[in-house]
C-alpha cells in the first residue's frame, strides 16, 4: 500500500515500512524503561550465556511464554540489539494505537480468528520479517503462541521453524539463520523485587535441515520444532508432572529459596536438578515421592497458617538480642522508611492499586510494569525541576532528588527486615509456648529437608 496522507496514517505506514531501521527514538525509551525494568522492577536480573549472542549473526530468539509481556521485555532488555517481536494483530486495529506498536518494534501476526481474509497480511509480515533478520536486529517469536502461568514448556508452534525457513530460502539461504533458545524463570510472576534469570541457549543452526526441508518440508518443520522444544526445556524449570506440579514448585522454594540471589550456582540449576531427581524418583520409589509431595504441601499450608516463612524454618536459633537489636535498627530507620514510601507509593503503590481488579493474573505484573514506569517518565522530570526549585544551591536539590528512589529501595529493604524480625518474635512465642501448629509445621519441615537430602546424596 502506498504511503499516503498525513497525520497518525503517515506514522502508521513509516513506522512498519522502517521497523528493521536503527531508531534514536526508541534507543532512548529502551534505555529508561530498560534501567527501570532491569534495577528497579527487579532488585536482580541473572544472565546466563550472553556469548551464545552473536551481534554479527542472523537471529531469532524463541523464549518461553509465561508472564505475557514480561517475557518480551526480558530478552529486549538482556541484549543490545532493538529486537523485533510478532504480536496478534486484533490489538494493532486503530491506527493511533498500531502507530505506537509499530514504533516499539511490533508487527502482527494474522490468524485465523482475525478473519480468513486477513491471512494474506501475512504476507506483508513476512516481508519485514525478512529485512529484520537480515538488518541483524533479532527477531523475537514466543513459539508456544500464548502465555501460561506454569513452569512448563507446552507444545510449541511450527510457525517459527517456518519463518526461519522461508525467510533463509527467500534468500537463497544465504542468511544462515540461527535460532536462540531462551529460558526464563522468574522467582515469583507478580510481586516488585524480584528475581529474573535469563538462560540464552547456544544457537540453533537452521541449515543443518536444509537438505531434509527441500525433500519433507513438513518432516523438517517438525523436527526442528522437536528439537528447539527439547533446548528450551534444559534452559528453564520445567516441570512435567500436573498431577503434582504445585507440590513440586513449591519444593523448590521450600528447598532452595535461600539461593534466589546466588550468581556463581543460580537457584534455576538447583531447581533443574532438584525436579530431576523427584522425576527419578517417582520411578523408583513411588511411595517416597508421594510422601514428600505430601509433605511439601503441607508445609506451604502450615506456613500461611502461622504467618511463618521458610527462611524462619532455615533457622536453628533466633536469639532474642539478635531480634531486639533489628527493632533498634527499624526505630532508628522510621524516617528513611517514612521518606522512602513518598517514591513507593506513586511507583508501586498506584500500580499496584490499578491492577487490583485483573482477571488473569498473568497479565498484572505487566500491567504494574507499565504503569509504573509511565509514571516514572512523567513525574521523574517533574521532581528534579521541583528539587532544583525548593533549594537555592543546586547541588543539594540534586541531592534530595537522587534520594528518592535510594530511600524508596531503602524502604522496601526495610519492610521485608520487619518481616524478619516480625517472623523471629512470632517463632519465639510459638515455642516458649509449646504451639502445636507450630510444631506440626516445624517436624514437617524438619523430615521433608532430611528426606531431600537423602535422595540428593543417594543419587550423588
Amino acid at each position: 500500500m502506498a504511503i499516503r496522507g498525513k497525520g497518525n496514517c503517515f506514522n502508521y505506514q513509516m513506522g512498519k515500512n522502517n521497523i528493521e531501521k536503527y531508531s534514536a527514538g526508541y534507543a532512548l525509551i529502551k534505555a529508561v524503561a530498560g534501567f527501570w525494568h532491569n534495577k528497579f522492577f527487579y532488585r536482580k536480573i541473572i544472565i546466563i550465556g550472553q556469548e551464545n549472542i552473536n551481534p554479527e549473526h542472523h537471529l531469532i530468539f524463541a523464549p518461553n511464554h509465561q508472564n505475557a509481556l514480561m517475557d518480551a521485555l526480558a530478552v529486549l532488555f538482556t541484549n543490545k540489539s532493538q529486537n523485533v517481536f510478532l504480536a496478534r494483530a486484533d490489538i494493532f486495529k486503530k491506527k493511533s494505537i498500531a502507530s505506537i506498536l509499530y514504533f516499539l518494534k511490533l508487527l502482527p501476526v494474522y490468524r485465523i480468528r482475525d478473519g480468513y481474509s486477513s491471512l494474506k497480511g501475512n504476507d506483508e509480515i513476512f516481508a519485514k520479517t525478512i529485512d529484520v533478520i537480515k538488518n541483524k536486529n533479532g527477531l523475537v517469536i514466543l513459539p508456544e503462541g500464548n502465555h501460561e502461568g506454569f513452569r512448563r514448556l507446552r507444545q510449541l508452534k511450527k510457525g517459527i521453524c517456518r519463518v526461519a525457513f522461508q525467510s533463509d530460502e527467500a534468500e537463497n539461504n544465504s542468511l544462515k539463520i540461527k535460532i536462540i533458545p531462551v529460558g526464563l524463570e522468574y522467582s515469583h510472576y507478580i510481586r516488585y523485587r524480584q528475581v529474573l534469570t535469563v538462560v540464552y541457549g547456544k544457537p540453533i543452526e537452521v541449515s543443518e535441515y536444509h537438505e531434509l526441508y527441500k525433500t519433507s518440508p513438513e518432516r523438517a518443520l517438525v523436527e526442528l520444532k522437536n528439537r528447539l522444544s527439547d533446548e528450551i526445556k534444559n534452559l528453564m524449570i520445567h516441570i512435567e508432572s500436573e498431577e503434582d506440579y504445585e507440590a513440586i514448585d513449591e519444593l523448590r522454594s521450600i528447598i532452595n529459596g535461600k539461593y534466589s540471589d546466588d550468581i556463581k550456582y543460580p537457584k534455576i540449576f538447583r531447581d533443574r536438578i532438584l525436579i530431576e531427581k523427584l522425576k527419578n524418583l517417582r520411578e523408583s520409589d513411588n511411595q517416597l515421592y508421594r510422601k514428600i509431595c505430601t509433605l511439601s504441601l503441607a508445609v506451604k499450608e502450615k506456613t500461611a497458617e502461622t504467618g511463618i516463612d521458610y527462611r524462619h524454618l532455615e533457622k536453628r536459633r533466633n536469639p532474642l538480642g539478635w531480634l531486639l537489636a533489628g527493632m533498634l535498627v527499624i526505630l532508628i530507620g522510621l524516617p528513611v522508611f517514612l521518606f522512602g514510601n513518598i517514591f513507593n507509593a506513586i511507583f508501586m503503590g498506584l500500580p499496584i492499586w490499578q491492577t487490583r481488579n485483573i482477571k488473569d493474573p498473568q497479565f498484572v505484573s505487566s500491567l504494574r510494569y507499565g504503569f509504573s514506569v509511565a509514571l516514572a517518565i512523567i513525574f521523574l522530570p517533574l521532581f528534579l525541576i521541583l528539587s532544583l526549585f525548593l533549594f537555592s544551591t543546586w547541588w543539594i536539590g540534586l541531592i534530595f532528588f537522587i534520594s528518592l528512589p535510594l530511600t524508596g529501595l531503602i524502604a522496601w529493604n526495610y519492610y521485608l527486615l520487619y518481616r524478619r524480625i516480625l517472623g523471629g518474635f512470632k517463632i519465639r512465642k510459638y515455642s516458649s509456648g509449646k504451639n502445636k501448629e507450630y510444631q506440626k509445621l516445624k517436624d514437617a519441615h524438619i523430615e521433608l529437608i532430611n528426606l531431600v537430602e537423602n535422595i540428593q546424596n543417594d543419587s550423588k
